[in-house]
């Protein structure tokens, strides 16, 4: 064989190899978090008595009747005009009876999360009006076709536990449509768990009657509900959301679990310094925590406390921030000292291409994250441009940054066998090396992650494959998963029902 018919067997093997699945996944999903802890305990004692002085004392305002009705029932008081006070007593037995796991259903029993405790997965969120398109490298409107196509592309990706719309359909100018086509696209493509949601209350009912559809009969999805809500019903500083609000009654009323998500900005609807900002949104995430279990009490709701960054000079979203980072951090580390569902955000780089602002901002606030033991990171895959922007890309580099991550979680086992003294000794007194022994064989697999988009080779190995970016290599992987993974998740009779009875426009 010639000098290039060899090179080009052993480019082949080599990809082969990266293709190739490991016999054992060295960093799944789920890995446990929680060592970084960026406050210390009477810090996060202090913030938190904040909190519910904040609630004690100015309460929440804009408090619809219906809502008003239910609280004061449970024990709010008036205060200032028009505002509702939380007694601290109130406030702690809601905490101490919240949910404090739950299962997050898929329609596949095997891709089912349980959401709570120390267990850590990466997901998507976002409303993203904008498209970065794979072919032209630059944004424009999002369409139903792509939300679509992203769920698709997630379906295939291990490191995405569960798949909320990524973009809004900006070609469905009713309001009804949009939900209706969101959802379907979402169960149309993919069995993992999925989230939404809902600009009207109304619209609650008609799609849970799809949902059932697809879960078998009448009332059959709220016996194993598989979609999920997301929901503000918490406007900064420290008022309700009539319309928001509204969607919570119903939702519950369909047995939709929730993440009611709190998303105040630093210096515009909340302080600006860190430790105010953090003592104002915990109160208003405790607020809605109040809300949905005086509704229904135990009522499965992810505690979802994202502090946002604005910079200050210009009022510009910095998602990708190291205040960002620190502050869901801290987030996530209080919420599970209360023993909630936590729910934080990550990776909101505010890079417009798939760069090297992207990389690092992106690596920086999800590892944060991960390592203060967020239970469900949301806004992780996918996202750019302030979360202004969506792309297919980035969705296949995150989910490999992802397992790096989960890798990092995963730590340093220290067994006897690990440790290695008779490796060592084996080595030391024998070849003077260990390549090839059993010992290392037997870590290869089992301690290593081995990407398959990033590139170790040597410089000349990578000029002579084309000196390809990762942009470039992504955008490959990306076409060919879309042109090959077209999943039918669906029966023909129930897609057949769906479209009889909603207008299903794709």
């Amino acid at each position: 064989m010639s000098f290039e018919g060899a090179r080009r067997s052993g480019r082949r093997a080599r990809h082969a190899q990266r293709a190739a699945k490991p016999v054992v996944d060295p960093c799944p999903p789920g890995q446990t978090g929680g060592a970084f802890k960026p406050l210390t305990q009477p810090e996060i004692e202090q913030i938190y008595d904040t909190a519910l002085r904040l609630l004690e004392t100015l309460g929440m305002g804009n408090v619809p009747d219906r809502l008003a009705a239910d609280l004061r029932a449970a024990g709010a008081q008036p205060g200032e005009p028009d505002r509702l006070v939380f007694p601290r007593e109130m406030v702690e037995r809601v905490v101490t009876s919240a949910a404090k796991t739950f299962t997050f259903h898929g329609r596949d029993k095997t891709r089912s999360i349980e959401v709570g405790g120390d267990r850590v997965f990466f997901g998507t969120g976002g409303a993203a009006v904008q498209t970065l398109d794979i072919d032209s490298g630059l944004y424009r409107p999002s369409t139903l076709a792509d939300l679509h196509d992203f769920t698709r592309l997630q379906d295939t990706l291990a490191n995405v536990s569960w798949f909320t719309r990524c973009c809004v359909a900006t070609d469905l100018p009713d309001v009804f449509d949009l939900d209706v086509n969101t959802v379907y696209a979402l169960v149309s493509n993919t069995t993992k768990p999925i989230a939404t949601s809902f600009t009207l209350a109304e619209h609650v009912a008609p799609i849970v009657e799809m949902l059932d559809i697809v879960a078998g009969g009448p009332g059959e999805f709220a016996k194993r509900p598989f979609l999920k809500a997301h929901i503000s019903p918490v406007i900064s500083p420290l008022r309700y959301g009539e319309d928001a609000v509204d969607v919570v009654y119903k939702c519950i009323t369909h047995n939709i679990p929730m993440s009611c998500i709190t998303a105040a900005q630093a210096g515009a609807s909340a302080p600006a310094t860190l430790a105010g900002f953090l003592a104002q949104s915990l109160a208003e995430t405790l607020a809605s925590l109040v809300m949905v279990n005086t509704i229904k009490p135990g009522f499965p709701m992810v505690f979802s406390n994202w502090p946002f960054i604005v910079d200050l000079r210009t009022g510009s979203f910095a998602g990708g921030s190291g205040e960002t980072a620190i502050l869901n951090a801290a987030s996530a580390q209080i919420t599970n000292w209360l023993c909630l569902p936590s729910g934080v955000a990550s990776s909101m780089t505010d890079a417009k291409a798939i760069d090297a602002q992207y990389g690092a901002e992106k690596g920086i606030t999800s590892l944060a994250a991960a390592l203060a033991g967020g239970n469900l990171i949301y806004e992780s895959s996918g996202m750019t441009a302030s979360l202004l922007g969506a792309s297919f890309e980035a969705f296949v580099l995150d989910n490999e940054m992802h397992s790096h991550t989960y890798r990092a979680l995963r730590g340093i086992e220290v067994t006897e066998e690990n440790l290695g003294f008779d490796a060592i000794c084996q080595s030391v007194l024998g070849d003077g090396h260990f390549l090839g022994s059993a010992h290392t064989y037997a870590a290869m697999e089992r301690d290593y992650f081995y990407p398959a988009l990033a590139d170790r080779n040597e410089p000349r190995t990578w000029e002579t494959e084309g000196a390809v970016d990762a942009w470039s290599v992504a955008r490959d992987r990306v076409k060919k998963i879309l042109a090959t993974h077209h999943p039918k998740y669906l029966t023909d009779e129930q897609d057949a029902e769906i479209r009889r009875r909603f207008r299903i426009l794709i």
